[in-house]
């Protein structure tokens, strides 16, 4: 299998089992080795005492790229540490995109660099998480 295969199979096996990301209409648009793009629809169900979006779930979303992106090779990974800074609120009836980018990734640690932004391109959160890799694989590969 390549690399981009790999990442394609583990995100489905971890996307299939992931009801709380199902539950908040949170969708997988792209993946690829260490790189995730997750989407979410602001509805009114998701807004604050505010008006606008509650940030544990731009939280989640912002969570939920991340998950995908350390676990695109094959092998469980886990949130050791993340934080989040609120940067822009986020608006009902808009869709926010997180972005997951590998920024290093050694033995069974990796830092993830993830950007939520809103469908006019205004950044709305910063969040950085750290992985760390745990026992499991997605589907049997005797290359691990």
């Amino acid at each position: 299998m390549t690399p981009q295969e790999i990442a394609e199979k583990s995100s489905a096996a971890l996307d299939s089992n992931d009801a709380a990301s199902h539950a908040l209409g949170l969708v997988v648009t792209q993946i690829a080795p260490g790189f995730a793009t997750v989407t979410m629809p602001i509805t009114p169900d998701k807004l604050n005492g505010h008006g606008i979006c509650h940030g544990g779930l731009i939280f989640a979303l912002a969570d939920t790229a991340f998950a995908h992106a350390c676990n695109s090779y094959n092998q469980r990974v886990v949130a050791q540490s993340c934080s989040i800074s609120f940067l822009a609120p986020g608006k009902t009836d808009t869709m926010l995109t997180a972005t997951a980018r590998e920024i290093h990734r050694a033995r069974r640690s990796g830092i993830y660099d993830i950007e939520v932004s809103s469908e006019a391109g205004e950044i709305i959160a910063q969040f950085r998480g750290q992985s760390r890799t745990i026992k499991g694989q997605y589907f049997e590969d005797p290359q691990l």
